[in-house]
């Protein structure tokens, strides 16, 4: 997602260091877990199809009544409304990842308790770790209710940007000038307790390369920070400005720590199902009244929370895991299936009604277009105009 926004804003706390041009290990990319078969590239293009056959027309049909009309009643309600239906549909990616592309997804570090409202807080190995976030959040049954921070660029793809709109993910400019305003709005909109929240941020503002790695020991080097093999130096205004918005109601903090074994996956890797082999999980579970509150503490503290990841993935690739493994235990193949179909059927249902029936659900999936396009690009959520506890029960009743 690449989109945890600030300046690196750290404090000069360590000894000179000479920086190695030399190619960290975390890079990793060798060989394929799995060749790329022809058969692999047409389950591919089927599961690409499916997946966006089955996105657009939930969205088209179902987004408008969550989003705008239950809105219009309830803001609460409509983001259960929304999480839950949606969510069904995000249980498809753990569902090709651990079933499909048989990726072992390995869980390690705290035992997680499904607490309700959460930021997370990860390391940016390759453009695909926020989608393994997933994994986690369906073991806790907050799949639907899990929210990035991403690139503004990203809301321009066609359909998923209604999907991140809805889910009301959090585009920001990489300007912090900018960016500072936006994410504050946004936040201020999630401070109901009622709302379970899955936030999650990626300090390195950036995933991980060899180039970038150099220029952030460079960095470290002129202002005597810790020199990381593994990790980029964390930024810390865009977490700053989440925990400060978000403390009051926030039940913990995880830090989390992503590793690969044997190459890093792409999102093709992930569609054709030829890598990852494996992906490691490393959760360490925080109190919000033991992370510090200024600027110039909450830097250092992150960077020794960055320094103690490095550490991790330089044992993992030494071991070739993290301590303390099987915290969590594997989805149900049955449940996956059964949401599977269910997902098919009621795709199949709606493009059987938009093709083959009256000409009036053509007109709402033209409207329904016409509207989502309209407030995903001016980020537009609908106001909650009945504010009264009457209407919120009228709503409850009716879920």
């Amino acid at each position: 997602m690449n989109g945890s926004s600030g300046s690196q804003g750290h404090n000069v706390n360590g000894g000179q260091k000479e920086v190695q041009h030399n190619s960290p290990s975390i890079l990793n990319n060798g060989p394929r877990h799995r060749p790329l078969t022809p058969m692999r590239r047409c389950r591919g293009v089927a599961c690409v199809a499916i997946i966006l056959s089955t996105a657009f027309t939930l969205i088209v049909y179902i987004a408008p009544i969550t989003t705008f009309l239950m809105r219009l009643f309830s803001v609460h309600y409509s983001r259960k409304a929304t999480s839950v239906l949606f969510g069904m549909w995000l249980s498809l990616w753990p569902f090709l990842f651990e079933k499909i592309n048989k990726t072992n997804v390995v869980f390690s570090g705290e035992s997680v308790p499904p607490k309700r409202r959460v930021l997370l807080f990860a390391n940016h190995r390759t453009e695909v770790d926020w989608m393994y976030l997933w994994d986690l959040a369906l073991r806790k049954g907050h799949l639907g209710y899990i929210k990035y921070i991403l690139k503004s660029s990203l809301m321009k793809l066609p359909i998923f940007s209604w999907a991140f709109h809805i889910f009301e993910f959090i585009p920001v400019e990489r300007k912090w000038e900018i960016d500072e305003a936006i994410i504050q709005n946004k936040l201020s909109t999630f401070k109901d307790p009622r709302d379970p929240l899955w936030l999650a941020v990626f300090p390195e503002g950036t995933d991980y390369t060899e180039k970038k790695c150099i220029k952030s020991k460079e960095y470290a080097l002129e202002h005597g920070l810790p020199v990381l093999e593994n990790v980029l130096l964390p930024k810390t205004k865009g977490f700053l400005c989440c925990l400060q918005e978000l403390k009051s109601s926030l039940d913990a903090v995880y830090d989390v720590t992503i590793a690969y074994k044997h190459r890093l996956p792409d999102f093709l890797d992930n569609i054709y199902g030829t890598d990852p082999s494996e992906v490691h999980i490393h959760i360490r579970i925080i109190k919000v009244h033991d992370i510090p509150t200024s600027e110039d503490e909450l830097t250092d503290w992150m960077i020794e929370r960055f320094r103690q990841k490095d550490q991790l993935l330089s044992d993992f690739f030494m071991q070739g895991h993290f301590p303390d493994e099987g915290t969590e235990g594997d989805i149900s193949t049955l449940e996956c299936l059964a949401n599977f179909v269910a997902i098919v059927i009621s795709t199949g249902i709606f493009l059987y009604l938009t093709l083959f029936s009256s000409m009036w659900f053509k007109v709402y999936v033209v409207a329904s277009c016409v509207y989502l396009t309209f407030v995903t690009y001016f980020s537009i959520q609908p106001p909650q105009l009945i504010c009264s506890p009457q209407g919120e029960n009228l709503v409850k009743k009716t879920l």
